[in-house]
């Protein structure tokens, strides 16, 4: 049983609503969202990366930026840029990318359903940057991006959101200027409210599909919130996290692919030789550009200027272990640690990961340019495999998993009071 309820959110003024939406904090780099916000100041990333409104020179972590976040958003507030919804929604958020479609439900969803893993992880989450997103969260008394969650299709909630969008006019249509076309609808009337919050509350679980340091420094705030307030009867907001859960059949995963900036004292013929010494099938690959692995087990390789077809069709693979039957877990296990000595993909220098959505002659561009010296393509990880390894209450290896379309910031803010 879950808990996924309706709230009042924070929200753009419809005529600025293409202006102030932002992509995630965590995808580009202070100095490029420094140009992305050029002549915009309604952009969201002025709250969720306020140091872009700083001296360049300001630590990340400086009081100052998380103070500077908490003023921009009070002023956006008191502005009107940012409106307040008369009582608690529910919110239906489609994705249009190309002829991909998602239709995700936005609402609040529970502090206590993490903390008893009714709301499940895939991953780990890095101190640091869950402490940066606590103290933004603590400072903003707000939770201002979305976590993304998946859960098991049901087909009456689908049947739900499709009538009410087909019914009722658009609260925004934002063309997010890279091709995605993010439409909301407020779903406001109190029978339709009562029956998604049933149908939600059957669901037996949900998954964190992207957003796992967000989520993680929502329930540390909201857990701080009740130590400061012993007497907190659980309906407070700080209770509750802003998401948006999307049914598992819609959802589009990417390859998560890697770049190896060495052979590790090796030349190419001798990486060919070991790989089929310990079970691999490898092709040089004849049909034309990149090669993108057509299965499970099989990998893409690119070094110098030629793709080959990788087939794990020898290697001893258990099936019964949802982590190590994943092919980021096999090319990590079997490859780049024995190999390679890239032992920990987190914190080698040697190594960097590029996802799919920039396309495989990304990964061919920078061999060829000399800065790396092999590249590695993978399969897409299913979210049938995302699902058993949280189950099983495994986590996955790092960079497993990339999401697209993204969920922009700032269409919705949750604030905790």
């Amino acid at each position: 049983m879950t808990s996924f309820r309706p709230f009042p959110a924070w929200r753009p003024a419809p005529e600025l609503a293409d202006k102030v939406a932002a992509l995630p904090y965590d995808v580009m780099s202070s100095a490029e969202a420094r140009i992305m916000v050029q002549d915009n100041p309604y952009s969201f990333l002025h709250v969720d990366k306020a140091e872009i409104d700083l001296d360049p020179a300001i630590d990340l972590y400086d009081p100052k930026v998380y103070a500077q976040a908490a003023a921009t958003l009070q002023r956006m507030m008191d502005e009107g840029i940012f409106v307040q919804e008369a009582k608690p929604c529910y919110y239906i958020y489609r994705q249009h990318m190309g002829e991909h479609v998602q239709t995700g439900l936005v609402g609040a969803a529970s502090i206590d359903d993490y903390l008893r893993q009714t709301i499940k992880k895939h991953e780990f989450t890095r101190p640091d940057k869950e402490a940066d997103r606590t103290r933004h969260v603590d400072v903003c008394d707000a939770q201002t991006g979305p976590i993304f969650l998946s859960h098991r299709a049901d087909a009456q909630l689908k049947a739900c959101l499709r009538t009410w969008a087909k019914e009722h006019d658009r609260l925004y249509d934002i063309d997010g200027g890279d091709g995605i076309r993010h439409v909301i609808w407020a779903v406001d009337d109190d029978d339709t409210i009562a029956f998604i919050r049933a149908r939600c509350s059957a669901f037996p679980c949900m998954y964190i599909a992207d957003g796992h340091h967000r989520a993680a420094s929502a329930v540390n705030v909201g857990q701080m919130r009740r130590e400061a307030q012993p007497g907190y009867s659980g309906d407070e907001e700080f209770n509750s996290f802003l998401a948006v859960a999307f049914p598992d059949d819609e959802l589009q995963i990417f390859d998560y692919n890697r770049l190896l900036k060495d052979l590790n004292g090796r030349d190419l013929a001798q990486i060919i030789a070991e790989l089929e010494r310990i079970g691999f099938t490898v092709t040089p690959y004849t049909a034309g550009g990149p090669c993108r692995p057509p299965s499970r087990h099989s990998f893409g390789m690119y070094a110098a200027g030629q793709w080959y077809l990788l087939k794990a069709d020898g290697l001893p693979i258990d099936d019964s272990n949802p982590v190590a039957c994943l092919d980021v877990s096999i090319l990590q296990d079997h490859v780049l640690a024995p190999l390679f000595a890239i032992d920990d993909p987190r914190t080698s220098q040697r190594i960097d990961f590029v996802g799919g959505i920039r396309g495989l002659e990304e990964l061919s561009r920078r061999v060829d340019s000399g800065e790396m010296a092999l590249a590695f393509a993978l399969y897409p990880t299913g979210m049938d495999e995302l699902m058993a390894i949280a189950d099983a209450g495994q986590v996955m290896p790092p960079k497993s998993t990339w999401f697209e379309p993204k969920l922009r910031s700032g269409i919705f803010i949750h604030r905790l009071r």
